[in-house]
Order: structure tokens, then C-alpha cells, then sequence
């Protein structure tokens, strides 16, 4: 009579259950996996079998014929998650072990000698238990803490398969791992970067400081050297801690990723991102045959850099549209369409031309009017439509680069940067929404209302820059971002008058 096994995988950034079926009938000697499987799961035969025999158990061969259906069937399953409940299935169809505990759910890769080693996705696996009635999770060591930062479920971490037959067998007792308090101010951790030790450079500062507030995209452009890299770096240093709740979603996507470990199995710092110009769309983006988070997901409530920002590829930056103006990135297959979160702040970082002189008084730029036209119609409207910021960072005269006199230190910027935060979660209560970068023209209507003296100005703003509309409404957020560092509920003149300061002259 087959055996059923039950284990799980990551779909998306959800779990899905797999019911692992498992016959053994007499035949020629024969080891087939049907359910859509990948080819490490097609591997996972020779793996299995050499891990049954080096626990001291006959391999599925010595019974004849051994089939294994992963299902459902029209799900395609990938990786070598299902090595361990397989092994299972093929032991208790096989008479070599009696039962299973119930409601438990099986994950780990075998090795050929029967250990368990790490895999991908053990937490959003974990967390989509609760409401499936499962109770148990039986998996290998390095994933345990990960899997353990979810209540309501018990954790046998393994070391082999003789170590859980052992268990079966009532030789030895295992003992689910201790909930333990997640101690959360602990956790939190300083950056190693701060802003007291950039020199000058007040005006990008104060850009960045309204960019964090309210979650605004911001490009830095200057000459090379004038320190673009070091202020997109020190920004993750002003943000406000991360919640419970961004800690959580974060995690589920860098364990997708296979980017936990025994010592990082919950992210508590913002993410920092930076990509190579070189980088492909699926890397940056997310995607493949079985979709996997690409960069801007892995920032996701945190920082993504993209320096030189000209020279990565046109449908790279094109790639970009969806995530800016959603918050996340939605991958179409034929099992059906993924989605990862993308919320992130975008920090782009560019040359003025392809010399990188063409705004250094002290410096002769040898690029021609048409190489510095041609090098900036890399950037397409609609992606600087998109950005709500543009900075000019010039170079720092010899004079400010050479004080010993230090800046404002990142703590104090960050303590306005989560004041203002706070006003926005206080407003934003019940809407689904977190920041002012993230409000709709529904939004804008409500939380930004503006003057009869406003409206004039936006007037002859709309008509002297050609914003578009939605140019129109990323400056509204900028001034309402502005109004809130200023403790003001209305949008004044002063506010749109400094937010026009930082648009894209279309």
C-alpha cells in the first residue's frame, strides 16, 4: 500500500503543502519520481538511495520497483527539499519503518552518507503552517532557528536519518526547540556609516533626510568623487528601525533567496542593495523558470543603489516602472503570476556626462554637446518622471574638505526622520499604506489638501516646468513630506517652492 509523506515549498512568498505518495512493488529494480519534478529533484534518486543504504537501511532497488508522486501533479516542484520526506516514503512503503507523527511536515536535503543539510524558504514555509492545522516541522539543524522564530509550531531540528529513526524507534527522545522571546532592542544594530563624517554637501543632505521621511526616490548627480557613493551609503543610517512586521516580510524574502544563516536568520537592519551595472534584468528584477527574488526585492523596506545609473541596460531600467510605482514586482508564468514585495527607496547615482567634468568649474570636460544629449536620453521620461528628487552634488572646495569640524551625526537626523514617520502612521491609519511616497491621487485629494495661494503657484509651475500628472503629484507628496518635517498640516508656498526645487526640468 503506498505511503504519504507530507512536506511543503515555496511558491512565491507563500507556502504550498506537497503530498508526497511513495509504492514499492516487486519488478525490475526500478526508482521513478513523477509531479512535475525539476532535475534536482530527478538527481534526488541517486540521493535518496545512497542515503538509505549508508543509514543501514536496504535502498528502494532491493525491493524492485519504487514510484514516488509529488503532488498536486500540475504544480511543478524544484529543489532538494523533498529528499528527506522522500527517503521517508520509500521507508514506510517498504515496511522498514511503521508510522510517522501526525500533522508534521518533512524538509531537508540528504547527503549520501543520511545527513540533513540547509534549504531554501524554510520561514515562509513555517508561517503558512498556522492555518493548515500542522503542528510539527522535522528538518535539518541550520534551518532551525529560522523556522523557530514562528509560534504555534514545534521544531525537531536533525542532524541525520538515523537520528529520526532513532526517535521513531523510541531509542532516543527529542524535544522540539524552546520559544524563546525574540529580543528585539538587542537585535537593532548601528551603522557603520554616518553622516557627521561626510564633509559639506548640506543641500544633498537635507534631500536625502525628506527622501527617508517619506519614502521618496532621489537621484544624485556631480562630477566623480563629489561623494555620491558615501551619502547613498550613509542613508540606511538615518531610517528608522525596522518593525516586527518589516523584520518578518524581509526575512521571508532573503530565505527564498537562500540568504540566511545560523547567525542572520531574522534581518533586523534596513537592506542595502547594490548592484552591479552589469547586472541582468532577471537578477535585478526577480524571475528564472522557478521565480526567485531579484535585487529590488532583497531591498525591499530598504535602500537600493544603483550607481552609474546610466550605464545598466535600457530594459533593465525600463524593468523598473511597475516596482517604482507599485511597491512590488509581479512575475508572470504559466502556473500562474508571483508576486514579491518591492517596496524600497531608490538611490540613483549619476554622472553629469560620460567625461564626468561637464559641472566641474575646476575640471574640462572634452565630451561634445551631442555625447552628453546621447548619454542622458539613457534615461527615458517616465523612469525620471518617477523619481521624485534630482540633486546636483558638486566637488567639495579644498576649504570644506579639509575642516576637521564635524557634521550633524545620523542619530540626530534620524530621530526627526522617525517623528515624521510617526505623523505618517498616525495618518495613514486603515489605508494600507505606510509613507507619503506611497499615496494615490484618491490619498492626495484627502491628506494633501492645498490654498487658493497653492493652487496659483502649482499653476505657473505646471506651466513653466511641463510636469506631467504624475510629476504633478510626486511634487504634492515631496511638499507634504516637507509640511511634515516643518510639523504643518497644510501644504504651504514655502513647502511646493522648496519640493519644485528637486523636480526633473522636463
Amino acid at each position: 500500500m503506498p505511503s504519504r509523506v507530507y512536506s511543503a515549498c515555496t511558491f512565491g512568498m507563500e507556502g504550498k503543502i506537497i503530498e508526497i505518495e511513495a509504492d514499492v512493488a516487486p519488478g525490475q529494480p526500478l526508482f521513478n519520481i513523477v509531479g512535475l519534478p525539476d532535475t534536482a529533484i530527478k538527481e534526488s534518486r541517486d540521493r535518496v538511495a545512497s542515503a538509505i543504504r549508508n543509514s543501514g537501511f536496504k535502498p528502494p532497488h532491493f525491493f524492485g520497483r519504487a514510484t514516488v508522486n509529488l503532488a498536486p501533479a500540475d504544480l511543478k516542484k524544484e529543489g532538494p527539499a523533498f529528499d528527506f520526506p522522500i527517503a521517508l516514503g520509500i521507508l514506510l512503503a517498504s515496511g522498514q519503518i511503521k508510522e510517522l507523527p501526525e500533522k508534521s511536515i518533512f524538509l531537508g536535503e540528504l547527503s549520501l552518507d543520511g545527513r540533513l543539510r540547509k534549504i531554501k524558504g524554510v520561514l515562509p514555509i513555517t508561517i503558512s503552517l498556522l492555518d493548515k492545522g500542522y503542528e510539527n516541522i522535522f528538518l535539518p539543524e541550520e534551518n532551525a532557528f529560522e523556522a523557530n522564530l514562528v509560534e504555534k509550531i514545534k521544531i525537531f531540528p536533525l542532524k541525520n536519518i538515523s537520528q529520526f529513526i532513532s526517535f521513531l524507534n523510541k531509542k532516543i527522545f527529542l524535544s522540539p526547540l524552546k520559544k524563546t522571546p525574540i529580543d528585539w532592542e538587542n537585535l537593532q544594530t548601528e551603522s557603520s556609516f554616518d553622516f557627521c563624517f561626510i564633509k559639506g554637501q548640506e543641500h544633498a543632505k537635507r534631500a536625502l533626510e525628506i527622501a527617508v521621511a517619506g519614502g521618496h526616490n532621489i537621484l544624485l548627480c556631480g562630477p566623480p568623487g563629489s561623494g555620491k557613493t558615501l551619502l547613498a551609503r550613509s542613508v540606511c543610517s538615518i531610517m528608522p528601525p525596522m518593525t516586527m512586521e518589516e523584520a518578518f516580510e524581509t526575512t521571508k524574502i532573503y530565505s527564498i533567496a537562500g540568504l540566511t544563516g545560523a547567525d542572520k536568520h531574522l534581518i533586523t537592519e534596513r537592506p542595502f542593495r547594490s548592484p552591479h551595472h552589469s547586472a541582468s534584468a532577471v537578477s535585478l528584477v526577480g524571475g528564472g523558470t522557478f521565480p526567485r527574488p531579484g535585487e529590488i526585492s532583497l531591498a525591499n523596506r530598504g535602500v537600493l543603489f544603483l550607481d552609474e545609473f546610466p550605464e545598466f541596460s535600457r530594459e533593465v531600467i525600463e524593468n523598473l516602472r511597475q516596482p517604482l510605482e507599485d511597491g512590488q514586482v509581479s512575475i508572470a508564468r504559466a502556473q500562474g503570476s508571483l508576486t514579491f514585495p518591492a517596496r524600497f527607496i531608490l538611490i540613483a547615482a549619476m554622472n553629469p556626462c560620460p567625461c564626468g567634468n561637464a559641472t566641474d568649474p575646476e575640471k574640462h570636460c572634452v565630451c561634445s554637446p551631442s555625447q552628453i544629449i546621447r548619454y542622458k536620453q539613457k534615461l527615458s521620461g517616465p523612469i525620471m518622471d518617477r523619481i521624485d528628487l534630482h540633486i546636483e552634488v558638486p566637488r567639495l572646495k579644498f576649504e570644506k574638505l579639509s575642516t576637521n569640524q564635524l557634521a550633524e551625526k545620523s542619530a540626530e537626523i534620524r530621530r526627526r526622520v522617525t517623528r515624521v514617520r510617526q505623523i505618517q502612521k498616525i495618518r495613514f491609519q486603515k489605508t494600507g499604506i505606510y509613507t507619503n511616497a506611497e499615496m494615490t491621487s484618491h490619498h492626495l485629494r484627502t491628506f494633501a489638501p492645498i490654498g487658493q495661494a497653492e493652487k496659483d503657484l502649482l499653476k505657473r509651475i505646471i506651466s513653466q516646468m511641463g510636469l506631467s500628472p504624475r510629476g504633478y503629484h510626486r511634487l504634492l507628496k515631496v511638499a507634504r513630506t516637507i509640511a511634515d518635517m516643518e510639523g504643518k498640516t497644510q501644504i504651504e508656498t514655502k513647502h511646493l517652492a522648496e519640493a519644485v526645487q528637486y523636480r526633473f526640468r522636463e
